[in-house]
């Protein structure tokens, strides 16, 4: 099982399909090394919400996300408004989840919030 510290090192890998998404035993287990997201969308999907002081500080923190998936190459779905960021992730090209969205939870977990 991969720590927190190894998921953060990896690098998300391009996924064009043709994979099964992971088994329910590797996901719980990689989910344990994310603290704070959960299963979502019947257990295809991780999500977590991030609770701020007000939006400026909600739109920074979404700003910060979105140049590590851009980096990533991997794609959450955002919602953000006053004082929360919602993000969601799973693989569209599997369906499912992927190593790679916990590596996109981990790199989104050691932002600063409201730095």
């Amino acid at each position: 099982m991969a720590s927190r510290c190894e998921l953060t090192q990896k690098k998300c890998v391009p996924c064009e399909g043709g994979l099964k998404p992971l088994p329910p035993e590797q996901a719980k287990k990689l989910l344990a090394e994310v603290p704070g997201w959960e299963f979502a969308q019947e257990s295809k999907a991780i999500k977590r919400c991030f609770k701020f002081k007000n939006f400026k500080q909600a739109l920074e923190f979404v700003n910060k996300a979105g140049a590590v998936a851009e980096a990533e190459g991997h794609h959450p779905d955002i919602t953000f408004g006053w004082g929360y960021a919602e993000f969601l992730l799973w693989t569209h090209a599997i369906g499912g989840l992927h190593e790679n969205d916990f590596i996109m939870a981990s790199k989104i977990n050691v932002i600063p919030v409201g730095a």
